[in-house]
């Protein structure tokens, strides 16, 4: 038992695992996707944004120092950048610095770098007359900044660099919460989908492993079992088709045992009778009583052909059974075939004091594509069978019609008929139902399948006044 309760852990969680693979890692995946695209949008749009703006300004006070003051001699350009280092308004977050052409910075709105030399890229490319922005740590202070440099030119030639520096720290403090919100919500999304798919999948995989061992139950022979269905999706739909299966295999059992001990009753009968006259007729000597003896010869042939009967059902449902019931097709006379079996029990059933009466109807009846050899089987199988179920009504009526374009024979009886809550069951193989008439119970069953074969129909039901009523209808064309 516990090794069945952990092959049962096993294969569940197996199951969640697949879920899980299949269902929650694309979505995580695509959170991630989408959070890192997002992350880097925000921090792009950040910083592209403030170098955006210090490259603005730095070309436009680059613009106006190259064109006022740096033809003017350098007392005049360095006087004028002390006043407007001074008076930049700016000057608490953004530094503004004049670099001279050997890389080291002549007047800053800090005093504390004046006299450095920060040897930064954008520092480089500006004395060489290009434009190029630096975004990485202060050399000197290891501070993470944004520079941008332009060049003072006089008399053509490059005399200076006009420097623009931000530190990134606000910056990169404002991306990380901005990236950090983006993630809790990622976060907080993957969770809500881990929660609804766990909750999801349990309520699917613990229903599943109830309708496996119920299926498991039926399986090892507990036929009939029924599950509780509390579900109204597919899964109740699932455990109603289960439950529709065990009670139709727990039907199904039960009829097969039926049919087993009634055929036993069956061949036992009529073996019982043949092998007590023969032993009779071996060792009593009836040779001098030709009446005793022709009983016993009559008896004996009557089981032998019952015998002949039940072997012939039982060969024909064998070939049901395995797909091998055919036909041989050829031109039939219906109305001749009905009258041969009419012909053929129509004496047996007077010596048992049943009328047969027989009406053929005035119209001339087309001929049929058809097995005659099967079709006469089937009337014989009906008669046969309205003799031992209706022969207390001691009358059974024949006819043969054509109506519309189909052949239609009704065989009915006047005995106490079919009750109405086996008529849905009467003619499933091994079912016998409340009665106690001799027979296998796959008379009809093998009557059903050879019409069905004609692309016809086989009914069975109660006719008005009492007794049941078959009726056969084949078409024509």
């Amino acid at each position: 038992m516990e090794k069945e309760q952990k092959w049962k852990s096993l294969r569940l969680r197996g199951l969640r695992q697949r879920w899980i693979i299949n269902s929650i890692l694309p979505i995580l995946a695509l959170l991630v996707l989408v959070v890192t695209l997002f992350s880097a949008g925000v921090s792009n749009y950040y910083y592209g944004t403030m170098q955006r703006g210090l490259e603005t300004r730095a070309q436009a006070l680059a613009n106006s120092f190259n064109e006022y003051f740096m033809d003017n001699g350098f007392a005049s350009y360095y006087q004028k950048a002390v006043q407007s280092a001074e008076s930049f308004e700016e000057k608490n977050r953004i530094e503004l610095q004049f670099i001279g052409s050997n890389g080291r910075i002549q007047v800053s709105t800090s005093g504390l770098t004046a006299g450095t030399s920060p040897q930064t890229e954008d520092i480089t490319r500006a004395l060489q007359n290009e434009d190029a922005p630096y975004q990485g740590r202060d050399p000197e202070t290891g501070e993470p900044i944004l520079a941008v440099s332009r060049p003072l030119t006089a008399n053509g030639r490059v005399v200076g660099v006009m420097r623009l520096v931000t530190s990134l720290r606000a910056a990169d403090r404002q991306v990380m919460l901005t990236v950090g919100a983006i993630f809790l919500i990622a976060l907080l999304c993957m969770l809500l989908v881990i929660i609804s798919n766990l909750l999801f999948i349990n309520n699917v995989v613990e229903p599943v492993a109830v309708v496996t061992e119920a299926a498991k139950r039926i399986s090892t022979g507990s036929y009939g079992a029924q599950i509780e269905n509390h579900y109204s999706d597919e899964l109740g739909e699932l455990v109603d088709n289960i439950n529709d299966m065990s009670l139709k295999i727990s039907q199904n059992e039960k009829m097969k045992s039926e049919f087993i001990s009634s055929v036993s009753h069956e061949l036992r009968t009529p073996l019982t009778a043949i092998n007590g006259w023969g032993e009779t007729l071996l060792e009593a000597g009836l040779t001098d009583d030709p009446e005793q003896l022709r009983r016993g010869l009559r008896v004996i042939v009557n089981e032998s052909r019952r015998l002949s009967n039940m072997v012939e059902e039982l060969l024909d449902f064998s070939k049901m059974e395995d797909g091998r019931f055919t036909l041989q097709v050829e031109e039939v006379d219906l109305q001749a075939e009905l009258e041969d079996a009419i012909f053929t029990y129509q004496e047996l059933f007077r010596q048992d004091g049943i009328a047969l009466e027989y009406h053929p109807g005035d119209a001339i009846l087309p001929m049929l594509s058809g097995d005659p050899e099967r079709l006469k089987q089937v009337f014989c199988n009906v008669l046969d069978n309205a003799a031992k179920h209706g022969g207390a009504g001691r009358r059974i009526d024949v006819s043969i019609a054509l109506e519309g374009a189909a052949q239609v024979v009704r065989v009915r009886d006047y005995g106490p008929g079919v009750p109405e809550a086996e008529l849905p069951f009467i003619k499933q193989k091994f079912y016998k139902g409340t009665s106690k008439a001799r027979g296998s119970g796959i008379g009809l069953a093998v009557c059903d399948e050879i019409v069905r074969l004609h692309r016809g129909e086989f009914f069975i039901g109660n006719a008005d006044g009492g007794g049941a009523v078959v009726t056969i209808k084949l078409p024509v064309g």
